[in-house]
């Protein structure tokens, strides 16, 4: 069998356990792969995407400096360290993932978002902004960007900010529109 084929196989046989919820057996599959296939981005991702899953954080930290460490140029792998990262509450560390993810890989989103929340908790308000927005540049329809940024302005004294973005969610995510408005105290009529 050549290497390819076999290559396939472990990938093939790792997402048939996945589905059948055989995590265990598919992290020990994962190992088999990695002797075979040593320093391999997608069984070390996936490796660690297991670890993390299982509580084991710290284990998975650490294959994730090891994926980084062979695969660094890959905006996708800085971004999951960013968010086990924020997870471990190492914010400082996850801010450096996630501007690395941003860097690599501008147009991923879910970096962006990261990167917002992270900011937040740092309480770098005015760098949050500019993170979410850029979120929401890039995924306009999705809530979750809109919803910070907003709060964010609440944070920051600006509710006419805030009470515009409700507005503006109120087009395609009325609900969450309506929570925020609830949480925030703000009143706001829907645009028309």
């Amino acid at each position: 069998m050549t290497q390819k084929l076999r290559y396939r196989g472990f990938k093939w046989r790792a997402m048939a356990l996945l589905v059948f919820g055989q995590r265990d057996a598919a992290l020990s599959l994962f190992e088999q792969m990695l002797a075979e296939f040593p320093r391999d981005d997608y069984a070390l991702a996936s490796k660690a995407h297991l670890q993390a899953q299982g509580g084991d954080r710290a284990t998975a930290l650490a294959t994730m400096d090891e994926l980084l460490a062979h695969h660094g140029s890959v905006g996708s792998h800085w971004f999951n360290y960013g968010f086990l990262l924020e997870e471990a509450g190492e914010f400082a560390r996850a801010e450096a993932a996630f501007r690395r993810a941003t860097e690599l890989s501008p147009q991923l989103d879910r970096a962006w978002y990261g990167l917002g929340l992270v900011l937040i908790r740092l309480q770098r308000l005015d760098e949050a902004v500019a993170a979410l927005k850029r979120n929401t540049q890039l995924q306009p329809m999705s809530p979750y960007g809109w919803y910070q940024l907003a709060r964010v302005h609440v944070e920051r004294q600006e509710p006419e900010e805030a009470q515009r973005i409700i507005r503006h969610l109120h087009r395609f995510e009325p609900k969450v529109a309506n929570q925020l408005a609830r949480e925030t105290g703000l009143p706001v009529e829907p645009a028309r």
